[in-house]
This record gives C-alpha cells, structure tokens and sequence, in this order.
C-alpha cells in the first residue's frame, strides 16, 4: 500500500488543501480546515468492481444523445406512504439518491422503516443499520405492527461489504442509517469524519447511478440544525428532506429543501402515534384544530407550501414597551420583513407601533416565506393592537407593496377553494387575486386595492 499522506479538508464546503490555512480558500470559513491521512491511490481512481463489486451501466459508458433516452428513465414508483411520495415530487425515481436529515428521535428510521414496509411487490428494500442491532429494529419494527416478512435488514458499516451485498440482492431500495457511521478502506480516518462521511456518499452515489438502486441516507444535524458532515454531502445527492417537529408535539413536518425531481418546499405532515407515523391527509385541519375563535390578535392565512394550499393561524401579540428599542420578535415569519410591514401600517395605515413590543408566530411550527402571509400579519397585529378581534370566519392573504398597495400573489384560486373547503365565510384577498364569479356557497370575497381598504373591512 502507498505510503499516507497528509491533507487538509474543509468541515462546511469539502475543499481539500495541501497545507493548514485558517480560511478556507472556497467557502471563506475560518477554521474549518481538519486533518486527515489519505492514500496515494485516491477512492476516485478505484474501479467499480473493485469498490463494490458491480459493473457499471452501459447507459454511463459513453456519450448518448437525449434525444434518446427512455421515456421512462425517470419513471417513478410509490412507495406506499402517500405523503412522502409527495414530498420526493410524485414518489420514488429509479436511481436516485435522498438525504433524510432531522433531530435525534424525531422519527427518520422509523419513517423510512415504515416505507420498506409498505413497499408494494414486486418491489424490494435492503435496510442497513450501523447503529442499532438487527434484534432492536425487528423489535421496533413489531411495535409498529409492521409486516417485517418482507423487509431484507442488515447490520453492517464497511461500504464495500455493504455495495457487495447490495448488487448481489438488487434491491429496488436500499436505506442507509445513518451515513455518519459508514466507513471506507479508501480512506483512513475515523467513522463520521468529513473524509469518511464524503468518501462514502460519494461510493454509495455511484452505486445509485450505476446499477439503478434508490438510496436514502440517514444524516444526523448539527446544533445549528445542518446535516453533519462536509456540505458537499448535500451537493452529491438528488434531493435533501429535513424532518421536523416542536417539541412536545406530536406532528412531524417533511420538508424537501433541495430535489431534482420535484418542486422545493414541498411539504408533507405526519402525526406521530403509538403505532408509528400516520399521513395527515388534510393540514389545514390540524393547524386549526387548537384555534380559539373570537380571540384578538389572531388571523387565518392561507399560504402555500410547495403544490398544496394551507389554512395556518397567524398569531400576534403587541404591548406597551418599557424598552427604548421595542422588541420585534417573529417565529414563523422573516422578522426584518415584518419590521418593514410596520413602518408601512404607520405611514399608510395611519397606526403607530413605536413604543410597542411586537410578537409575531405561525401555529404549528411552519414557515411562511412568502409574500402572502403580509396582510394577515398586519392584521392580525392591529387585532391585538386594538384588543378586537378580527369578523368570524375570515381567511386572507396578499402581499402588501411598500406604497400601501395590495400585491396578487400566485395561485389566488386554489388558496380561495381551500378557504371555502373548510368552511370560511369572507375572504380578503388582493383585487388581481379576486374571481370574476362570485364565491358560491354564500361566500363572500372582499376584493382590497390597498392597505387602508383591507382596514376598513375588519374594522
């Protein structure tokens, strides 16, 4: 074997270096260069059969036209689980790669162990533990109530053992927990490592695209709430999902932040039981379940998370401040944005907040980054302001320009049919956003051309 040598490699964006620097040369962090021992023989020059014993797709080996390619090269698979077939665009695409990234306990393998389970035949999955033994997963496997008989398991962190066994069983779906246990002979430093951690997403990517095997990859997150490991993991695979929930809570949230297959920032909602994770086939329900109507400082916002419309309770708190600068807190809403809305409720709206603490926070835990959530924030704060609270059975959304105008947003009619859906008599929406024909059902849309209007309408 070569002799080892040493090199440098960067913890956030994997740069390699020849020496120690305190900056990265390419992401610009400081102090983020780590030590590592590496072979002369580098992992990238190893041949596939050597590092997992398989041959590589003839559709890799040379130049192919697109025009060419399959129509079915990106045909997709359910994999039981409505939601998360959702999340990933329309369910499993054949060779492709997903990060699944989430607190500690918050429920990824049990997520993931329950997708095995509910693969629909003829499809196959291989789960490969590297923190539990197999005896502790049939054991949580059996409280779910799940059919273990056709799930394939495996204890094992050595990637070459791993990809050896995988192109023997062919499995359709091959879940890796967690890939900051997984090591490789290419590299030699210690299990979790940047180097290990890169070495063996990058093998596991090239097992994916070669033999046509979907893969998940379980990443533990930092405090700061990032996948760890080198970012560049998050480069390598085809999409990210984070998985996400408060604290005492019940309802997870599946979020894809990054997927080649499907939109970013689609959303799927699970609620978390003695039986595992169950689909919630309606959110908005469940966002409003714990809503106190005729409460002041409370708005019903209907935004939009990636393909699906949702009803969430935007809630506000606003209190004379004995502070020289009044606080300006938001949970669920970009706080700088929200500090501009109040500047333009008090030169457009006439109503001053300056000497007032002001807090602002989405029910349920998620987060609003669009534009629409504008009027329901500065309404509901004025609820509060003025200790009245905003006319029963009242939705809304809509932008609101810094002149004081009412902005449309994308997708007025789905928001407004899902606003009817759950029962919503009046619903303010911008004037470009209102339908020719009337709402139906009794329903009575208020069209707004400016802040002011949209005032007058709750006053």
């Amino acid at each position: 074997m070569a002799k080892p040598k040493l090199a440098y490699v960067c913890r956030e964006c994997g740069a390699e270096s020849p020496k120690w620097q305190g900056q990265c040369g390419e992401c610009g962090v400081w102090n983020s260069l780590a030590e590592f021992r590496v072979a002369t023989e580098r992992s990238g020059a190893v041949s596939p059969a050597r590092g997992g014993g398989f041959a590589p797709a003839p559709v890799n080996a040379g130049v192919t036209s697109l025009a060419d390619v399959p129509d079915d090269a990106q045909a997709r698979a359910s994999l039981g689980i409505a939601e998360l077939d959702r999340v990933l665009g329309g369910g499993l695409v054949r060779g492709s790669i997903v990060l699944v990234g989430g607190d500690p306990g918050i429920g990824k393998s049990t997520l993931l162990l329950q997708a095995l389970a509910a693969l629909p035949a003829p499809l196959r999955g291989l789960y490969v533990t590297g923190e539990e033994s197999l005896a502790q997963v049939a054991s949580r496997g059996a409280r779910l109530g799940l059919d273990l008989a056709s799930v394939d398991a495996l204890a094992e962190t050595g990637i070459e053992r791993i990809l050896a066994i995988a192109a023997e069983r062919k499995p359709d779906l091959l879940v890796i927990d967690s890939i900051q246990t997984m090591w490789t002979d290419a590299a030699e430093s210690a299990p979790g490592s940047v180097t290990q951690v890169r070495e063996s997403a990058a093998r596991l990517t090239r097992f994916a695209k070669d033999s046509g095997t979907s893969v998940f990859l379980i990443g533990h997150v930092t405090k700061e709430g990032g996948i760890a490991g080198p970012r560049v993991l998050e480069h390598m695979v085809d999409a990210v999902l984070y998985f996400e929930g408060e604290a005492g809570s019940r309802f997870r949230i599946l979020r894809a932040f990054k997927n080649r297959f499907g939109a970013v920032n689609e959303l799927g909602v699970f609620a978390m039981g003695e039986r595992g994770l169950k689909e919630v086939a309606n959110p908005s329900a469940i966002f409003l379940s714990g809503r106190i109507e005729a409460s002041s400082g409370s708005s019903i916002m209907v935004t939009r998370e990636g393909t699906r419309p949702l009803l969430v309770e935007v809630q506000a708190l606003v209190d004379s401040s004995q502070l020289g600068n009044p606080r300006r807190v938001a949970v669920g809403v970009d706080g700088a944005r929200m500090a501009m809305l109040l500047a333009v409720l008090h030169r457009h709206g006439g109503i001053a907040s300056h000497d007032q603490d002001v807090f602002v926070n989405v029910v349920g835990g998620i987060r609003v980054q669009e534009t629409a959530a504008d009027l329901p924030v500065l309404l509901a704060i004025v609820s509060s302001l003025r200790d009245r609270p905003l006319p029963a059975r009242t939705a809304m959304f809509g932008e609101v320009g810094w002149s004081g105008e009412s902005r449309p947003v994308a997708n007025g009619e789905e928001r407004i049919r899902e606003a009817l859906h759950h029962g919503f008599e009046r619903i303010l929406v911008p004037r470009a956003n209102a339908p020719r024909k009337s709402g139906g059902d009794g329903a009575q849309i208020i069209a707004v051309d400016r802040l002011a209007d949209a005032l007058d309408a709750v006053a």
